[in-house]
């Protein structure tokens, strides 16, 4: 093997971003400790405060506490003042970190990271094999975090943005009209559908039974009547002639994506419309290269989206990055003839979809 001349510039600026991402992957973990332990929250109440002090407000051990805060001030994700030795939280830092439920919020996505490092060994072994993985094989953390990750982001553009955006649909609903939610997970956006529509009934829709359980317990909280949820493929759901059918970042996780289309197509009312909501993406790796969160939706979209697909029938892998083009031939090919881009945000593109 010949010897390979190395460009050191060029090898000290790459050695210096692994050694970053790796100080991120430690930070991600501890970031979900201080988030499941209270420890943001805390400082944005009782800080500028020592070590000491956030230890009795949270009752933590105060070592730990102390390391855990130097870490996350090397991060910048806590401030600290070496003249008090006092640690505090600004409010750009309390806004990404400790404010829940709102879209500033990373902690969803912190969330689901760690689930994906919970079952390492089931990533590499799927990897390695080519074999799929479903959903009901990840850890709860995926679960809870995806659903932290896409609910406030539903809360603060479905109502206000999205559906408006759509011809006729706002109307309907407030007249009352008849929904699907299909892929519904932990149930946010069928909830916040039935919360704002209280005449239209809404029909949330997965196969995850878990998910459907939790989904009930946050309709029966909330007091809602105009809300049900169902243990239910894509391509099982009953022909109820609805008004209007969603799929909220999932598609692409189907394994036979054109089969349900075409099968949301069939249940639709004759002047029904399917809202397709996906992860915002260009139509090749170049185009998506200029998105900074490309490199995180590949990762999840390697680890969790295209196993997923492959553990179904078809298999089709379409992938958290499939770009309207692809997206709107798998709609074409389900009977679907009007694809239109109505609005999109940082994350999402929104597809109004009609036969």
């Amino acid at each position: 093997m010949s010897e390979v001349s190395l460009d050191m510039d060029k090898l000290e600026a790459l050695s210096g971003k692994v050694v970053t991402d790796i100080t991120g992957a430690i930070g991600v973990l501890l970031s979900y400790i201080g988030d499941q332990s209270g420890v943001y929250k805390a400082l944005e109440t009782h800080g500028p405060c020592s070590a000491s002090q956030l230890a009795t407000a949270t009752g933590l051990n105060e070592r730990y506490l102390k390391e855990f805060l130097s870490s996350n001030v090397g991060s910048g994700y806590v401030t600290y003042d070496s003249q008090t030795d006092e640690f505090s939280i600004t409010p750009e830092q309390a806004a990404v970190l400790a404010h829940e439920g709102e879209p500033t919020c990373v902690q969803g996505f912190i969330q689901a990271v760690v689930g994906q490092y919970a079952t390492y060994d089931t990533a590499l072994d799927v990897f390695k094999t080519g074999h799929g993985r479903p959903w009901s094989e990840h850890h709860i953390c995926c679960f809870c975090g995806t659903d932290r990750v896409f609910g406030p982001q539903y809360e603060a553009n479905l109502i206000d943005s999205w559906i408006p955006s759509l011809d006729g649909i706002q109307a309907k609903l407030e007249s009352g009209g008849k929904v699907a939610d299909v892929a519904c997970g932990h149930g946010s956006s069928a909830i916040l559908m039935a919360e704002n529509f209280p005449n239209s009934t809404i029909h949330g829709f997965d196969s995850h039974e878990p998910s459907i359980e939790v989904a009930r317990g946050k309709a029966k909280e909330a007091e809602l009547s105009n809300v049900e949820f169902f243990v239910s493929t894509a391509k099982e759901i009953p022909n109820n002639g609805y008004n209007f059918a969603c799929i909220f970042d999932a598609l692409h996780d189907m394994g036979d994506p054109v089969g349900a289309a075409k099968h949301i197509n069939d249940v639709l009312a004759e002047d029904g419309t399917f809202m397709l909501v996906e992860p915002l993406a260009g139509d090749t790796l170049e185009e998506n290269l200029n998105n900074p969160l490309s490199a995180l939706f590949y990762g999840f979209s390697t680890l969790v989206c295209v196993p997923c697909s492959k553990a179904q029938e078809v298999g089709l892998g379409l992938g958290a990055q499939a770009g309207q083009v692809r997206l709107t031939k798998v709609l074409n090919e389900a009977g679907f003839k009007q694809v239109r881009r109505t609005t999109e945000t940082h994350t999402n593109m929104i597809l109004e979809v009609r036969a």
